[in-house]
């Protein structure tokens, strides 16, 4: 493995992560509500769960998706109806008010990122065809623990950068203007994105 090969890696994760899927929203949408602080465990839950996909294929996953195709389907069927309950739970409050900056049970979570990123398994299928695609077939367990290492950064360094974006105050007095909107359309997106998940092949 060369040093070359672990930068187009990077460079490629990079640019994928950019593209919004549920875990962009969520801490988006967490950022606005409960500010930079409460939101950054739930951030690097949702880094940490979606660099996990990336141990998982290091690991194989993706030969038993191929081996056993109905795993990934069941695998699907669970995360899509989880990301369809996250949406709904978003749609439902939207009307309600801000929570108490004081009661800081109301953050997230770590386990709750987590759980999200770890709802869709096709990040899996994407590390797994990145993985093959730039790096030799045979790997040490050192490679790999270098790559995932790599990619945990790289999410860590995504996630935490846009949790502080996203709490900024400007940001998050348009925030509390159009509170409903933005939690309507995030819990929408994130709901259609479930039923993507659920129902494309």
């Amino acid at each position: 493995m060369s040093a070359d090969q672990l930068a187009l890696f990077v460079a490629t994760l990079s640019v994928a992560i950019l593209s919004p899927g549920p875990g962009v929203i969520a801490v988006s949408q967490s950022a606005f509500a409960l500010g930079r602080r409460r939101t950054l465990p739930y951030a690097w839950g949702l880094a940490v769960g979606a660099s996990a996909w990336g141990i998982f294929a290091l690991l194989g996953l993706t030969m038993i998706f191929r081996a056993l195709p109905w795993t990934y389907a069941a695998l699907k069927a669970a995360g899509g109806a989880y990301l369809v309950w996250i949406a709904w739970k978003m749609w439902r409050h939207a009307r309600d008010p801000l929570p108490d900056p004081a009661d800081s049970s109301r953050g997230m979570g770590f386990g709750g990122g987590m759980v999200l990123n770890l709802s869709n398994p096709k990040p899996a299928l994407f590390y797994s065809a990145v993985l093959l695609s730039i790096f030799p077939a045979w790997l040490t367990a050192g490679d790999k623990l270098l790559i995932y290492a790599t990619a945990v950064s790289v999410e860590l360094a995504f996630y935490t950068a846009l949790a502080s974006l996203m709490a900024l105050p400007w940001l998050r007095r348009r925030y509390y203007e159009a509170k409903f909107w933005i939690d309507r359309a995030a819990g929408l997106a994130i709901g259609g994105l479930g039923l993507s998940l659920i129902l494309r092949p």
